[in-house]
């Protein structure tokens, strides 16, 4: 049996953070689908295709991923995918009350499919996407928490304001 895990988000943009758990995540998984949300309640920097498009080039060399996007129940997905298991990551304590919610209330509606959690490498505790955002907005010198392509993508979004 294949072992297919989904690791949802928006990736608005996708960051070192998520890359460091996806190339592990690559290595306990035989297939992992990098599941890049179209509707979250946020208001994405990036079109969904924009974002699907900066996973695929920065993702080019991990092996058995996929990347794709969705508008549906993230269990509903999943089930679509055959994935048995949702993966999340957990940065800090912070995160641990939400990714709490959304467990309990995927496994009430697929109990056949598993969460597993993964934390990122230390160096990456402290990067979100949203800080990425906001600390290029104000002309912060990102470079070192996303890839130089998603670098050059922001910088062009935001007319040139970064560094």
């Amino acid at each position: 049996m294949t072992t297919t895990a989904i690791y949802p988000g928006t990736f608005d943009p996708i960051t070192n953070g998520h890359t460091d758990l996806i190339q592990r995540a690559s290595k306990l998984f035989d297939k992992v689908i990098v599941a890049v949300a179209e509707h979250s309640g946020k208001q994405p920097a990036f079109s969904l295709q924009e974002r699907i498009d900066l996973a695929n080039t920065v993702l080019t060399n991990v092996d058995k991923i996929e990347v794709c996007g969705f508008d549906t129940l993230l269990v509903d997905f999943a089930r679509q995918k055959n994935a048995q298991i949702i993966l999340r990551g957990l940065r800090a304590v912070s995160d641990f009350e939400y990714e709490f919610q959304l467990t309990g209330m995927n496994r009430k509606m697929a109990p056949e499919i598993e969460t597993l959690f993964l934390m990122p490498a230390e160096q990456y505790t402290y990067i979100s996407s949203s800080l990425v955002k906001e600390l290029a907005r104000l002309g912060g010198d990102v470079s070192s928490f996303v890839h130089e392509k998603v670098f050059s993508a922001l910088k062009d979004k935001l007319k040139n304001k970064i560094k």
